[in-house]
């Protein structure tokens, strides 16, 4: 009998996360323009944080930004990210996308950083050292003078 009850809940638990908890919109925003979307947003938002006072001076609003940038309004927006927060395992791949893509773009900056720090340290180097020379030649031209004793 303990079984039969535990295999009928199992069974309703499992019947009952399948259900829809929020119909999809008629028009909702594909995945990929959405992951897109919250791309821009996640860089947009630690790039105001940064710059918050900027960001208020020019009047720049973030969203509307995004708004008017992928051809959206804020109700198909917020229809589309309660869609797509209503099924855990798809909103979760799509965060994963963002931050696989945000992981990316890190790598390439940081790359392209060692490789300006790079250049100006090599540089810094060969003028210590040309410096360096024209020390030791400018030593070598001098003549030796000695007192009148």
């Amino acid at each position: 009998m303990k079984y039969i009850v535990t295999y009928i809940l199992g069974f309703i638990i499992l019947v009952s996360c399948a259900e829809k908890v929020v119909d999809e919109p008629e028009n909702l925003i594909p995945k990929e323009k959405m992951t897109e979307i919250l791309h821009d947003l996640a860089i947009l938002n630690a790039a105001k944080s940064g710059a918050s006072r900027k960001f208020t001076d020019s009047g720049i609003d973030i969203m509307e930004f995004l708004y008017a940038k992928y051809d959206i309004d804020s109700t198909q927006f917020s229809e589309s990210d309660l869609y797509y927060a209503s099924i855990p395992l798809e909103y979760q791949t799509i965060y994963k996308d963002v931050e696989a893509r945000l992981g990316r773009q890190k790598d390439t900056l940081e790359a392209i950083g060692k490789r300006v720090n790079d250049s100006v340290r090599e540089a810094s180097i060969r003028r210590n050292d040309s410096l360096k020379a024209i020390k030791e030649e400018n030593k070598e031209k001098k003549p030796i003078t000695t007192s009148p004793e």
